[in-house]
């Protein structure tokens, strides 16, 4: 499998939900834009993993899995982007959603790796890929419209 990074896209109502230690969070309505690195044996597998776990869910091993377990999340869209190079925190400074305070960055300096936008930000998180050089690709999965 490819190495690379990639990009969840989820969308909810609006919930509260305990996050392992970072507690309970409230998550707005609107969509939510995660970024993960696949740099590992499995490579863009781990993406996989994520569409496998959202739809049957297990004990939660990272913090996105907390979000992919709840009913009130919807995983719309995965976007990868084949690379060997860690641009996942270069990714994260590129995007202008607002951050969840420590939420996917135990492991680097980042202030987080989950973004929450009030419409779509597919289109926007494609050319910030393409931005810093990658060349993204995008599976649609569910469609899910946020209401007002």
């Amino acid at each position: 499998m490819h190495k690379g990074i990639y990009c969840l896209v989820l969308s909810t109502p609006g919930v509260r939900i305990r996050v392992g230690a970072l507690g309970e969070l409230f998550f707005q309505s609107g969509w939510y834009v995660y970024v993960g690195s696949a740099l590992g044996p499995g490579g863009l597998s781990r993406a996989l993993r994520h569409i496998r776990f959202s739809r049957s869910p297990g004990a939660p091993r990272w913090h996105i899995d907390y979000l992919l377990a709840s009913p009130a999340f919807v995983l719309g869209t995965v976007i990868c982007a084949r690379t060997t190079e860690r641009t996942e925190c270069l990714l994260t400074g590129a995007l202008r959603g607002r951050i969840i305070p420590g939420f996917g960055c135990s492991d680097c300096s980042c202030a987080s790796h989950l973004f929450h936008y009030a419409s779509d930000p597919v289109p926007s998180t494609r050319e910030v890929c393409r931005s810093i050089g990658l060349l993204p690709f995008i599976t649609r999965l569910n469609t899910f419209k946020v209401q007002s």
